[in-house]
């Protein structure tokens, strides 16, 4: 039998399917999609519910336009966000931020640095919804769907893994109330412990879990300002006093010792773990076959 030659791809899809394109053209349009919904959430920061409909209706549609881009596009299953086994990946990375976020307040309450005076209305838990669904869906499919990916394809893992933590650090300085030494910790921290969730599964829910349940607990639960920009009253009536090094300062608790410890050990152990079951990748030049 004489095998048929498949057709040959056009150009223009050919140019599209470079890993350089996916982070230019994928990851500015979902970027902007980022920038507009978080503008919207502002504009509705007075209508809580509204600003919360429109998290998740920008979140939903992200996640078409990065499925899309990858069945009509790369011509390939989107496994990182495949819904079987989804629920169960998203909650086990939301418990470990839950648990992490309560240790670090934990060891600030030991040492006196944090007090609990009261409990506002539940209503107080609504508005941090909004952002917490905002940040942690898109800037996912940003920071570790397109620009880790990207690089990884082009580079390996491992330069994956330091290029995405310091980029996803350094966008924090654009924040209200940012600083160096806030970009530098979550660049360490949270730059090494989400990759760590993506390479576990090779999918991205248990690192949207981990993001969105820090950063809702941070603000809805216990009053913390999230990464030099939200800062509301949670559950909690909180009082936050001492060193900046243990509490955060204005840029909360990503720039505390505490989080920059529990986090980043628990990236180095999920790291560990990637790294046992095979799923990092090896630079090309590394490559066999």
């Amino acid at each position: 039998m004489i095998a048929q030659a498949l057709p040959a791809k056009p150009p223009w899809l050919r140019i599209l399917q470079f890993p350089l394109s996916r982070l230019i053209v994928l990851g500015g349009i979902i970027f902007c999609m980022m920038a507009w919904s978080e503008s919207r959430i502002e504009a509705f920061k007075d209508s809580p519910l509204i600003g919360v409909a429109i998290a998740v209706a920008m979140a939903l549609v992200a996640m078409a336009v990065y499925v899309a881009w990858g069945e009509l596009i790369e011509r390939r299953e989107v496994t990182e966000l495949s819904l079987p086994g989804a629920g169960r990946e998203w909650a086990i990375g939301g418990l470990i931020g839950v648990v992490l976020y309560a240790g670090c307040v934990l060891l600030l309450m030991v040492i006196g640095m944090y007090r609990i005076e009261g409990l506002n209305p539940l209503s107080y838990m609504i508005p941090a919804a909004a952002m917490a669904v905002k940040s942690s869906v898109v800037e996912e499919l940003v920071f570790r769907g397109v620009l880790f990916r990207s690089v990884e394809d082009m580079a390996g893992s491992w330069f994956a893994i330091i290029v995405s933590s310091l980029v996803f650090g350094l966008l924090h300085l654009i924040n209200p109330d940012a600083t160096i030494a806030g970009a530098v910790y979550i660049a360490i921290e949270a730059g090494l412990l989400l990759a760590a969730a993506y390479l576990v599964t090779r999918r991205l829910w248990m690192a949207i879990g981990y993001h969105m349940l820090w950063n809702y607990v941070q603000s809805a639960v216990f009053s913390g300002i999230v990464s030099g920009g939200v800062s509301l009253p949670g559950l909690f009536q909180a009082k936050i006093e001492g060193q900046s090094f243990y509490t955060g300062g204005t840029f909360g608790m990503e720039q505390s010792i505490f989080a920059l410890v529990l986090c980043t050990v628990t990236g180095v152990v999920m790291l560990v773990i990637a790294m046992r079951r095979g799923h990092l990748v090896p630079a090309p030049w590394n490559r066999k076959g």
